[in-house]
């Protein structure tokens, strides 16, 4: 990332959409670069070199699927969907393939802006590694595999741990159900959704306040799960 103002790719085929994203960026103190193709998105990609990417599915030239991984997998960049495309499957695909986020429009600017600072703020903080991850008052540290509530040490099953854990490794960020199945069941479990919600419901009788009116791990209605750090 550049050491002045961060530089922000919108990739998006609607003139007004580019015009409406570029003065939100741009009084916000982003650098924008503008793309209408897949073409030019990635004529950006390689001579701009943006911080993060805003992309919109329907392109005329190609899929913004095949984007997602063109610039989150292969470049590193952080990449949110901005869609209209409300379909689960939609979602889940994109963020399979590594999207950082997925906001549909329309969209509450806003929310869109805070949902940039956090994948530029965990695209900052990814090489600490395996170090500890604060959530309110939960201190979940990976490399030492302990848990802290308050101070507290709380006891998680292996399952609880290692979808915690999971979540911790990718903060602010929606895991899919898929996602978590496959890393923590196997993918042989990918579709058993209910095994994930057992879990889920344990770590929030565990670690929230309020277990019916989580905080910490949050959901993505038939998409996932993200975990809200401090």
């Amino acid at each position: 990332m550049g050491s002045e103002r961060p530089l922000v790719l919108v990739v998006d085929d609607e003139p007004q959409i580019r015009t409406l994203l570029r003065t939100t960026l741009a009084r916000a103190g982003y650098g924008v670069v503008e793309a209408a193709s897949a073409r030019e998105a990635l004529g950006a990609r390689d001579i701009d070199r943006p911080d993060l990417v805003l992309l919109d599915l329907g392109l005329p030239d190609r899929d913004g699927l095949e984007l997602v991984t063109a610039f989150a997998g292969a470049a590193g960049i952080p990449v949110i969907v901005v869609s209209a495309r409300e379909e689960t499957e939609q979602k889940v695909a994109a963020l399979d393939l590594g999207a950082a986020d997925y906001v549909t429009k329309p969209f509450d600017t806003e929310e869109l802006l805070a949902r940039i600072r956090g994948a530029l703020r965990r695209r900052r903080e990814s090489g600490e590694g395996d170090g500890p991850v604060r959530a309110g008052n939960v201190l979940i540290d990976l490399l030492r595999r302990t848990v802290e509530k308050g101070g507290e040490n709380v006891h998680l099953t292996p399952k609880e741990f290692a979808v915690l854990a999971e979540l911790a490794a990718h903060p602010g960020r929606v895991m899919t159900h898929r996602h978590l199945l496959h890393s923590v069941w196997g993918p042989a479990q990918e579709g058993q959704t209910e095994y994930l919600r057992v879990v889920v419901r344990g770590l929030r009788q565990k670690l929230e306040e309020i277990p019916s009116e989580p905080r910490l791990i949050v959901n993505e209605p038939a998409v996932g799960y993200r975990l809200v750090i401090s």
